[in-house]
């Protein structure tokens, strides 16, 4: 079985503490390190390169968003996850405008958290419930992201629709009789076109643009 790792950047020990405790009970992951803050999680991420980042957003000096900037302007490679108390809706649309892959409340259940580790690995995104309803509304506040969607070709239109409903890129290609390389390719061309940085934010557009699909 495959292990992924996990690097936890939060300034409250005890939480983290918690927290890794959770994903050690895991077989399926294990904690590559713990950062005290956002400075040291960046040199960390770096470092390990983990395969999924916890970030708490409230963190003295440097906040989870800049951390997380930070992250992806040296080039680091992994899910990032935003775990926090803050369902802000301000918090909520920074966090998915930097590229963060979720955001996670940290009154979930326990029992969630590896769940949704899993799922934002197989490149799904993952929002606690509370967040949901929050963005919905923070989007149809008219945050809009420029309409580019007759730009798409028909096949990525078809990527597109598949990405939103949540679909991995291995199930995509199923779905399309082409390969996952392919699909990775239409993806990046859906997401470039769109000025959008993760699948996470390809959900909230569909959700901002309406339903449309082509099945």
């Amino acid at each position: 079985m495959v292990t992924h790792t996990v690097l936890l950047i939060d300034d409250h020990p005890l939480f983290r503490k918690g927290v890794a405790q959770l994903i050690k009970m895991n077989p399926a992951f294990e904690v590559a390190g713990e950062a005290i803050s956002g400075e040291d999680g960046i040199e960390l991420a770096v470092r390990l390169k983990p395969d999924v980042i916890l970030i708490d957003l409230n963190m003295p000096r440097m906040n989870g968003i800049e951390t997380l900037e930070g992250m992806r302007e040296a080039g680091v490679d992994a899910r990032f996850i935003m775990l926090t108390v803050s369902d802000n809706e301000r918090d909520v649309v920074a966090a998915l405008r930097a590229g963060a892959h979720g955001y996670l409340l940290k009154d979930m259940d326990p029992e969630d958290l590896c769940v949704s580790l899993q799922k934002a690995l197989k490149g799904t995104a993952v929002l606690s419930e509370s967040v949901t309803g929050t963005l919905v509304q923070a989007l149809s506040g008219g945050q809009c992201i420029p309409t580019a969607q007759n730009e798409l070709t028909a096949r990525e239109l078809e990527v597109f629709d598949y990405l939103v409903a949540g679909l991995c890129n291995k199930a995509i290609a199923r779905k399309l009789d082409i390969s996952v390389g392919t699909v990775k390719v239409h993806v990046k061309h859906v997401l470039r076109k769109l000025d959008l940085h993760s699948r996470l934010q390809a959900v909230l557009w569909q959700r901002e643009h309406g339903t449309r699909s082509h099945h």
